[in-house]
């Protein structure tokens, strides 16, 4: 059993048949957070439809991949784990790679031509209550299977330090809310 069984929040947010009193919400599970492009995409949204591309001159957005203004960016998982559980809490940010470290994970997932490894990249998406002056060096991993986007693995400062040592279920909360979802009201029966 987790040390937060005990916490009356994270049994509700995990119970899919707990509905808010207030208002009827609930949850099941952890809430990820993503984001449908890197924070230097001046374009627009890509409109949610299967195969959806948005082409504006040579750039170019996908639900995977990107290229903008002669940068190249890779779609991540970026996981935290939540101290006390088993769970790991994921942000989906982009990573902007080199654009021969691009070419390689393209030919990798397209299967042209197996063998991407990882790569250096930079996290290209302002994080809550994780903001930086400056994009972040991190470590792109492979995927494990063709059906999982690549890990993204910060070098330095707090982000590596919770991806390292987890957060609290409260800094999660924390997080929720300044994304503009505080779902602390409805935790609290």
């Amino acid at each position: 059993m987790s040390l937060l069984a005990l916490d009356s929040r994270w049994r509700r947010l995990n119970d899919e048949t707990y509905a808010c009193p207030c208002c009827g919400r609930s949850f099941g599970g952890l809430i990820d957070i993503g984001f449908g492009h890197p924070d230097a995409w001046p374009h627009g949204d890509l409109q949610p439809t299967a195969g959806a591309t948005l082409n504006v001159g040579t750039d170019q957005l996908s639900a995977d991949l990107c290229r903008c203004d002669g940068l190249y960016f890779v779609h991540c998982v970026l996981p935290i784990p939540i101290r006390g559980s088993e769970e790991t809490f994921l942000f989906g940010v982009w990573a902007s790679v080199t654009e021969d470290d691009f070419m390689s994970y393209v030919a990798d997932a397209t299967g042209e031509r197996p063998g991407f490894q990882g790569c250096a990249g930079w996290l290209m998406n302002d994080l809550p209550l994780f903001e930086n002056d400056e994009p972040l060096a991190c470590g792109l991993k492979a995927p494990e299977t063709a059906s999982e986007r690549p890990t993204l693995i910060a070098q330095d400062g707090p982000l590596a330090r919770a991806q390292a040592e987890g957060i609290s279920f409260d800094h999660l909360l924390d997080i929720y809310a300044a994304s503009g979802e505080d779902i602390r009201p409805h935790l609290n029966g």
